[in-house]
């Protein structure tokens, strides 16, 4: 096997440089990819883990084929990151958000600072800096809203009480999730933690959403009434995708984050009449984008850094498996918060275990920005991958599957488990 890997290298090596190896590259990891892809769906799981698999196959960890620093990569993984945010604000309702109920809310709360709490606590407790300490905790608070809502639509339970305020918790989750990760993309590059520091990046991040959504209300109906005279085909998707990424530098200029500005051309165009001409249209370019960053993230993953007979990579492991226990046990608890209600709350903190796409997110934060290592990257990819993994089966033992026609798929829960 050692020699088969070692010949698949030096023949990749050998190949042609520039656009041919580019598209070489790109042609490996969208094959691998939907082959994982396809494989974790035939066992139940959601097709990101697949695509995450499929990344530490071509990766460093066996066949090297794809290498996590090349720039043109890490580019289109980014452009995957923008789609992908952009997709989670065209799927949220603004009006419902702000409408969520009690129970939706204190499980959001909850589910964000309990899980931030303790996994502070164990990178204290194992000698963590502060601020690898802030990133490392702050990959315990996302909850993947795509994955959990794909697990409910097949189980038939998308429209049961339990499953709407895991998905009012999720969303709202999401969203602080942005704010939070604002802050910490400020911490990654240098910033001091203050209050002061904190309050302004927040700040920025809703006076931003607030501006931008203030606009883009009176501007984004006057635009739209313009493209509906365009008739070339595709029109939409590239004023979807155009807004997205100008919103997205926007946000940049501003001092936030680019996925704070893809959220709000989100949010903004799914109130347009093409809005769902602009959500299939953006799915599709997604699943080549989208693949390409969970692929590119995999492959940043060194298994080597994992391996148990190792006694050097003990303390990886360690950190890895305390990270696991505390993202489990506080998300899980988090479902236990409205205890006024009569529902399966059991059902409710299953919900909110995957972390999926926006862990993933502060974990290659936290790699690129040199806080993590090749270590600790992989112990706290380890931690998404299991929570993600671990999720689906126990809401299937929590919901039991009702009979009747199952919800297709749209918009991002397309692009996080892809088409059935």
């Amino acid at each position: 096997m050692e020699l088969l890997i070692a010949d698949v290298g030096l023949l990749w090596s050998a190949a042609d440089g520039g656009a041919a190896r580019t598209l070489a590259v790109l042609a490996a990891i969208l094959t691998v990819a939907k082959v994982c892809a396809a494989g974790a769906g035939a066992i139940g799981q959601p097709a990101v883990l697949g695509e995450l698999l499929a990344g530490v196959v071509l990766g460093g960890s066996a066949l090297s084929l794809v290498d996590p620093h090349d720039t043109v990569l890490a580019l289109m993984a980014e452009i995957g990151v923008v789609i992908l945010l952009f997709e989670i604000g065209l799927e949220t309702d603004l009006e419902q958000l702000l409408k969520v109920g009690p129970a939706s809310t204190v499980v959001a709360i909850v589910g964000v600072a309990l899980p931030f709490g303790l996994g502070y606590a164990v990178c204290w407790a194992l000698g963590l800096g502060t601020i690898e300490s802030v990133i490392a905790a702050a990959t315990l608070t996302a909850t993947s809203v795509g994955i959990t809502a794909r697990v409910l639509s097949d189980l038939g339970r998308l429209r049961d009480v339990e499953s709407q305020i895991i998905l009012g918790a999720a969303v709202i989750d999401d969203v602080v999730g942005l704010i939070i990760l604002a802050v910490v993309q400020g911490v990654a590059g240098g910033e001091q933690i203050t209050a002061g520091g904190v309050l302004w990046i927040v700040g920025m991040a809703f006076g931003f959403l607030i501006v931008t959504l203030a606009v883009g209300r009176v501007v984004a109906p006057l635009l739209a009434r313009g493209l509906g005279r365009v008739r070339m085909v595709g029109t939409p998707t590239i004023f979807a995708v155009v807004a997205a990424f100008g919103l997205a530098w926007a946000a940049d200029i501003a001092g936030s984050a680019l996925i704070i500005g893809a959220f709000a051309a989100g949010l903004l165009l799914r109130e347009v009449p093409q809005a769902e001409q602009i959500e299939h249209g953006v799915a599709s370019l997604g699943h080549f984008f989208v693949p390409i960053f969970f692929v590119h993230v995999g492959a940043s993953v060194d298994l080597r850094s994992l391996n148990p007979l190792d006694p050097a990579q003990h303390s990886t492991l360690l950190f890895g498996g305390l990270l696991l226990v505390a993202a489990v046990v506080s998300k899980f608890a988090a479902g236990f918060a409205p205890w006024w209600l009569s529902v399966n709350k059991p059902a409710i903190g299953a919900g909110m275990i995957p972390r999926g796409e926006v862990g993933l997110i502060f974990a290659q934060m936290g790699l690129n920005s040199g806080q993590f290592d090749a270590g600790k990257f992989s112990a706290v990819t380890l931690m998404v991958m299991a929570t993600t993994f671990i999720a689906p089966p126990l809401l299937k033992a929590l919901f039991k599957a009702k009979p009747g026609v199952e919800e297709p798929p749209s918009g991002i829960e397309e692009l996080v488990s892809g088409p059935d």
